[in-house]
């Protein structure tokens, strides 16, 4: 088993290393798929806030991927528009077992043709944006669909990962995993959602919990 890390220039850093702890975890310690860092080249890249990587494999040699996850941010509404990058994910969405999206990387499921009749959602800033598209949003941290998973905005994605990890491989491996990432989030909430303008519907629950 494999599960897959799409990289492009400018993705958001978290979007993806945060997902790629959460699978790393789960093949450490709890028998998880191999992971492995996949882009149109191997040629170096900067994110979104400047750190520099590079992939492991190119689309060509990037083999059977099983999972793929595919980050988001501002770059990711160029990427959309690379055919190479497009024509890939189909490629992997035919017998991957699921394919999932951070922050605005559902844009790019779109423009894969991944999203017809599937609910999503998506950074909360362009929820609107992804329901003028046609989609169906869900406003959760996070929205599975068939073998189509997409989160919120950047840390969503680690508890997308984490849920992966349950529905995959069982809760036991999901607690394994969670343990040893030390991912047990308070669920705090600094300062008023008065203030932020446009928070999703699970934010706004999430003040009335506290």
């Amino acid at each position: 088993m494999r599960f897959g890390f799409l990289m492009y220039p400018g993705y958001e850093e978290l979007d993806m290393i945060g997902p790629w702890e959460i699978a790393t975890m789960w093949k450490t310690y709890a028998a998880g798929p191999e992971c492995v860092t996949v882009a149109q080249s191997r040629d170096p890249m900067r994110c979104a806030k400047g750190l520099l990587t590079a992939a492991d494999y190119t689309y060509e040699d990037a083999g059977k991927l099983d999972y793929l996850l595919v980050p988001g941010g501002f770059a990711a509404f160029e990427e959309m528009k690379n055919e190479q990058t497009i024509a890939f994910i189909r490629a992997c969405a035919t017998e991957a077992k699921a394919v999932l999206s951070v922050c605005s990387g559902t844009f790019i499921l779109l423009a894969a043709g991944l999203l017809e009749g599937v609910e999503a959602t998506t950074n909360w800033k362009v929820i609107d944006k992804l329901r003028e598209a046609g989609v169906t949003v869900i406003e959760e941290r996070y929205v599975r669909d068939g073998r189509i998973w997409s989160s919120g905005g950047v840390s969503a994605g680690i508890d997308m990962t984490l849920a992966l990890v349950a529905h995959e491989a069982g809760a036991e491996a999901a607690w394994i995993t969670q343990y040893q990432a030390e991912y047990l989030p308070e669920g705090k909430l600094y300062g008023s959602l008065t203030t932020w303008q446009g928070a999703p519907a699970y934010a706004r629950r999430l003040r009335q919990e506290d």
